[in-house]
């Protein structure tokens, strides 16, 4: 009897087992709502790549462009130096027979000679001259023709970073819009009427605050209420105003109402002005954040800041220390 039953004892411990195995649960709201930020903020990292590839393409174009005009200027001289010699070599050539010099040998004019024979060395010295600068001129067209294939190497290669980051930032949304499209239609205005009453709360709070900013003179503060009065506008990659931003394209735009020049990169803008510490920061400050440099804002005094966030976000204010992932690095002042 008890050979009988146990077979069926067995099988029905495997089943239980079985059924005790938890199935793989759907993500939650919260959890996909943080793997779309998650992807919206490496999306940011990887255009501000892009812009930095951008920035540096620019400058290496305006660089090779310089030196190819250099060059062709020097193809003017070198062609202009072969033409002289040419000419004299056709002289001496029809000159012919025993040559000048030993012409003015034999003349019987011995005054003729002497006379004739200063002109004669003075005009070899000129065409030694002439010839020294054609070899001078050949070998800095050489040097430049060589600088310029080193720099059409850089501009090629600085092209390429730029396209591949510009990829990889679409792909990272792309990958969110994926990520999205397996919710059901409630789900996803559910998301999205979340996002968009904590981005109409930070915009409230971000306005209360701008109105508070006062006393802030000179470069900064003329940077500072440009910024504070795109609080609202969207994020969009690339982008420098006048609705849509960046966070290097708004740093850019404020500083430019105070009158200094900044490239449109995070990362570019990290090299430029005065470095400050971090424990001695004032308004209108420049904060740059992750390693490598991938996000900068200007500082507003109190432990805020004003800067354009990631896709999907607008110009706001939020707090100076460190964002998400990427922390604080360093600051600038202009």
């Amino acid at each position: 009897m008890l050979r009988r039953t146990l077979p069926c004892a067995v099988l029905a411990l495997v089943l239980t087992a079985a059924c005790a195995v938890p199935a793989h649960a759907a993500p939650s709201l919260d959890q996909v709502k943080a793997q779309v930020r998650a992807l919206e903020e490496d999306a940011t990292t990887a255009a501000e790549g892009a812009q930095e590839a951008k920035v540096k393409l620019a400058s290496l174009t305006r660089t090779l462009n310089g030196i190819k005009a250099k060059a062709q200027v020097q193809g003017q001289t070198l062609s202009a130096l072969q033409k002289s010699l040419g000419t004299i070599a056709i002289e001496q050539y029809k000159a012919g027979g025993l040559g000048q010099s030993l012409e003015l040998l034999f003349s019987s004019d011995p005054t003729l000679y002497l006379s004739s024979a200063g002109a004669l060395d003075a005009i070899s010295r000129s065409k030694s001259a002439q010839l020294r600068k054609y070899q001078a001129a050949q070998q800095r067209l050489s040097a430049t023709t060589l600088t310029v294939n080193d720099k059409l190497a850089l501009v090629i290669a600085a092209e390429k970073k730029f396209k591949a980051q510009s990829a990889k930032a679409q792909a990272k949304l792309a990958q969110a819009e994926a990520l999205l499209s397996k919710l059901t239609k409630a789900e996803r205005e559910r998301l999205a009427k979340l996002a968009a009453e904590e981005e109409d709360a930070d915009q409230a709070s971000s306005q209360a605050a701008a109105r508070s900013v006062s006393g802030v003179s000179g470069r900064a503060g003329a940077a500072l209420k440009f910024a504070l009065k795109q609080i609202g506008d969207r994020y969009v990659f690339g982008a420098a105003g006048l609705v849509t931003w960046d966070c290097s394209g708004l740093t850019m735009r404020a500083y430019q109402a105070a009158g200094v020049s900044l490239p449109h990169s995070s990362a570019a803008q990290s090299r430029m002005g005065k470095r400050v510490s971090t424990r001695s920061l004032k308004p209108g400050d420049l904060l740059f954040f992750g390693r490598p440099v991938s996000h900068v804002g200007i500082y507003l005094g109190g432990g805020k800041m004003v800067h354009a966030p990631r896709s999907g976000s607008r110009v706001k204010i939020t707090t100076s220390g460190s964002l998400g992932s990427k922390p604080l690095v360093g600051a600038r002042r202009f």
